[in-house]
């Protein structure tokens, strides 16, 4: 039962926001939605526990399909950075403000950048590609997540002050901003023949993920008296995090996406 403590306390966070959302607001959708989350996000935390290979890349397709199909695509609900500006400023508690207040603002104290490795839709696309380890050293090219997290933010103010900030313009922006990310992502993975180099340099989300997952509760650790130095947990993480050191401040230590690839790797279980 102690393998699947991760698993039973994911659910058990996201089923209590079910509750209290819908109890609060009395929308069935609440209960439902996070419910759901919870539910495959426990399965797959507990098919990983045990050992099952495609256990993340379950809870990924699970979860990022339904957030892009489902809410974006048929709820027509903006779910991007832009979406979470426009409700944000309209002073409506939409899907788009509740899921980044849950998943990307407060959630990662809890579960740091796990939204990165097991719900994110344009991630869920570009881990497909072959390029399954970094091929050459981290780019110093990350200053660009920023000039897109400002650029997301200047797009929906501009659309406000025009009198164009609708729940039809933003959905299109959706739509928009999709087709954009995974083309970037794509392009940008053949290139450096990276998979998550969008997800590295690129994505405005992370300007919001980072501060907290420094503080998270869930994180990859090392016992570094069982530590050989091997290199191989170096080797297959995709965020290029210095794993086999456990203080908080390691190199790219908010980077982290909890896909648990060094954990598999170490030969001595030094990680966990």
């Amino acid at each position: 039962m102690k393998k699947y403590k991760s698993a039973i306390i994911l659910f058990a966070v996201f089923e209590a926001i079910a509750v209290w959302l819908w109890l609060s607001t009395g929308s069935l959708f609440y209960l439902l939605n996070f419910s759901y989350i919870g539910c495959i996000l426990g399965i797959g935390l507990a098919l990983s526990a045990a050992g099952w290979k495609y256990a993340r890349e379950f809870v990924q397709f699970g979860v990022g399909s339904y957030m892009l199909v489902f809410l974006g695509l048929i709820c027509r609900e903006n779910m991007q950075i832009e979406g979470f500006w426009y409700y944000l400023f309209s002073g409506v508690l939409g899907a788009g403000v509740l899921h980044y207040a849950i998943a990307k603002i407060f959630g990662p104290l809890l579960f740091g950048r796990g939204w990165c490795g097991y719900a994110c839709w344009t991630a869920m696309i570009l881990d497909l590609l072959p390029f399954k380890k970094p091929a050459g050293p981290r780019k110093r090219i990350g200053f660009i997540r920023y000039i897109m997290f400002a650029l997301s933010l200047g797009i929906v103010i501009l659309l406000i002050c025009l009198g164009k900030a609708n729940k039809t313009t933003m959905f299109y922006l959706f739509v928009a901003g999709n087709v954009v990310y995974y083309v970037v992502g794509i392009l940008l993975a053949l290139v450096l023949k990276d998979n998550r180099a969008f997800c590295k340099y690129i994505c405005p989300i992370t300007v919001f993920l980072k501060p907290m997952s420094y503080f998270s509760v869930l994180r990859v650790k090392c016992d570094e008296n069982k530590c050989i130095q091997c290199g191989k947990c170096l080797e297959v993480c995709p965020m290029d995090v210095e794993v086999n050191k456990d203080a908080r401040n390691r190199g790219n230590a908010t980077e982290c996406i909890l896909c648990q690839k060094c954990k598999k790797a170490c030969p001595v279980k030094a990680l966990k």
